[in-house]
């Protein structure tokens, strides 16, 4: 006795159970007669985000008809009969529609993935519904480089890696004003990178689920000291003086002065402070020894620069007036 006489028989007894287990039996490939293939021409894609509720819709036939379920080679429910031991998943029967016979899959994950049958078993002609779940994923960076220090001029390369469905496109940009993009891809190369190029460089991927992810690798570029700013102001006698020397580096710099060849250290009316980028050198209570030139050096491990300025008497305004006076009667 073959598979589908069987199930006539079984139809024609009552015996529903069994005629709806045999009748999965004709739509599983595995027990398909030598040549005989099913029609998956007609197949339904339900899509469904991850975590989501998926609800796979069918329809008995009548009041008195029968329905199966099952995915790949497992039976899901029989009738009312719960085969699965999956709680996620449950047969739906709408208020409106008592024929409604719809698979409803809770927290829907990848491994829901796939082909599932409705089986749908009357007297005399078993009938099924093919739908295939499409379970999409948001994307997830889940590697990315770590925050690195490069010395300027060096060749960096950056990855970033990402799951999803369907897979997302891998984007990159440096968090700047300008906020510049760069080439998709997992892989981010600067050749020969510049003061210019440090900072944030930002990660994101994208598919059509969701919102980006986004994850973020701090770039420090080390660079040698430039003085970009050197300032002082005449300074009459027994005032006092502020020198001032600005530098560009990483790491940041330390600071020395000099006056002449010889350096100059705290006390006797001296102050030198320096923090970060900037130093200030203070010289209280001018004497005419303190005048002449002054030289800051600032230094880091990648090398050294200075600049000089001269520290200048300023006269006031009454002597001035009285060297102007002697020079006219003097004329």
């Amino acid at each position: 006795m073959d598979i589908m006489t069987a199930v006539q028989d079984a139809c024609v007894s009552g015996q529903w159970l069994t005629a709806i287990i045999l009748s999965l039996c004709c739509f599983l490939p595995s027990c398909l007669p030598a040549g005989q293939t099913v029609d998956y021409s007609s197949v339904e894609s339900v899509v469904s985000r991850q975590g989501d509720t998926a609800l796979l819709r069918c329809y008995l036939l009548d009041g008195i008809s029968k329905g199966a379920w099952l995915n790949r080679s497992s039976i899901i429910f029989a009738g009312n009969d719960k085969w699965s031991v999956d709680p996620r998943v449950s047969i739906v029967s709408s208020v409106g529609d008592k024929h409604e016979y719809s698979l409803q899959i809770q927290k829907v994950d990848v491994t829901d993935d796939g082909l599932y049958t409705c089986s749908i078993q009357s007297e005399r002609n078993p009938r099924p519904k093919l739908l295939n779940l499409i379970v999409k994923v948001p994307p997830k960076i889940y590697d990315i480089s770590p925050d690195i220090t490069v010395n300027e001029g060096s060749n960096v390369s950056l990855i970033c890696t990402a799951s999803g469905k369907p897979e997302p496109t891998i984007t990159w940009r440096h968090i700047t004003p300008l906020a510049r993009k760069y080439d998709s891809g997992e892989y981010l190369n600067i050749t020969g990178i510049t003061r210019d190029q440090a900072g944030d460089y930002e990660c994101g991927a994208l598919n059509d689920i969701a919102s980006p992810d986004t994850k973020r690798v701090k770039v420090t570029v080390n660079f040698a000291p430039s003085i970009h700013e050197m300032k002082s102001h005449g300074v009459g006698l027994g005032r006092t003086a502020l020198l001032r020397c600005e530098a560009a580096a990483v790491p940041s710099p330390t600071f020395e002065w000099y006056k002449g060849e010889k350096r100059i250290i705290k006390g006797q009316g001296i102050e030198i402070k320096s923090l970060s980028s900037r130093s200030l050198l203070t010289v209280t209570n001018m004497t005419e020894d303190r005048y002449g030139n002054y030289t800051c050096v600032a230094s880091n491990k990648l090398g050294m620069a200075n600049a000089s300025v001269p520290l200048i008497r300023k006269l006031s305004f009454y002597l001035l007036v009285a060297n102007w006076s002697a020079e006219e009667s003097e004329g």
